[in-house]
């Protein structure tokens, strides 16, 4: 096969064992939760699964591989004096999937430390339940930035048709959908080397203790060389101001890049603008329509008031678009 056809297999196959992984997640969170109760179709999940997770990904993929590595990769290529163009597959995937998680670990605490940075970090912390999807909301520049410093190296060193690449998303993917997996787990001795949802989850909760702690995200063992591990015997907590950030923030895709820029009240400025209240209505608009034309019993006549008009106001709850 040729490089391209190789490439494509294994992009087929991780794309599988993705699909397979995330069935074994959604299976393990109902049967053994980290929060009991916690919902399926929870707070957020329709932005996190459709702007965070498919269109985002979608287009910033385009942009990153096609606009930013691509023209690098035309003009720079390491690939003829690459070092480790020998190397066995494992051993490749291994080096950059150890590098990277290296350099995740010392951006993602410079995030918390800096405060514009913070900015394009904070929509990940936003969440006030945590599931193995809540790992996809990142900001544009937070994966823009990252997945060039990720993949650019492969592909100057290794070449655009690397089976590493595919490997190593997939990699990413699995294990980012682990940590933040609403799962009640305990890796035992492990916990010192990989990272795990007893330890991650509580990097997502809002306290003090854990806002300059647990950074890691494949190896915990980053948190324990370099002292920033927080791992007390209990657990955060379920009430909805034990997680997430201690400030107001925007529910909508875009109103959450919005904010990263300029400090806003969501609600306020729906109040005010009636455009804004029409675009925050769509979806519960079509819920609602889908619920009652589709799925409830058809009321008696008598009981319908044709005459009868309402408007329809923004809920706070209807904020989560």
């Amino acid at each position: 096969m040729t490089e391209q056809e190789t490439f494509n297999h294994v992009s087929l196959i991780t794309t599988i064992i993705l699909f397979c992984w995330i069935a074994f997640m959604i299976t393990w969170e109902r049967i053994s939760p980290y929060r009991k109760g916690l919902p399926f179709f929870r707070e957020g999940f329709w932005v996190d699964l459709v702007w965070y997770t498919l269109i985002q990904s979608y287009f910033l993929k385009i942009l990153i591989f096609d606009y930013i590595i691509a023209p690098i990769e035309s003009h720079y290529s390491w690939k003829g004096i690459s070092f480790m163009a020998d190397w066995p597959l494992w051993a490749q995937v291994a080096f950059f999937v150890v590098t990277h998680d290296l350099y995740i670990y010392l951006f993602h605490r410079f995030q918390h430390a800096n405060k514009f940075f913070w900015r394009t970090h904070e929509a990940h912390h936003s969440g006030k339940q945590v599931d193995f999807m809540a790992g996809s909301r990142s900001h544009a520049v937070e994966i823009i930035i990252n997945q060039t410093i990720e993949f650019g190296p492969i592909i100057l060193l290794l070449g655009p048709y690397s089976p590493v690449i595919p490997i190593k998303a997939m990699l990413d993917a699995t294990l980012g959908m682990f940590i933040h997996a609403n799962i009640n787990v305990k890796l035992g001795k492990l916990k010192y080397f990989l990272n795990s949802p007893e330890l991650h989850l509580w990097h997502h909760a809002n306290y003090q203790e854990v806002f300059h702690a647990n950074f890691s995200t494949k190896f915990a063992i980053w948190d324990y060389l370099f002292g920033t591990v927080y791992f007390p015997d209990h657990k955060p907590g379920d009430k909805p101001e034990n997680w997430g950030l201690y400030y107001d923030y925007p529910k909508d895709y875009f109103a959450q890049h919005a904010f990263s820029v300029k400090r806003f009240d969501e609600r306020q400025l729906v109040a005010k603008y009636k455009w804004l209240a029409w675009y925050y209505n769509l979806r519960p608009g079509f819920i609602q329509w889908f619920k009652k034309t589709f799925l409830s019993k058809p009321l008696p006549v008598n009981d319908v008031n044709l005459s009868e008009e309402k408007e329809v106001s923004v809920k706070p709850e209807l904020l989560d678009v």
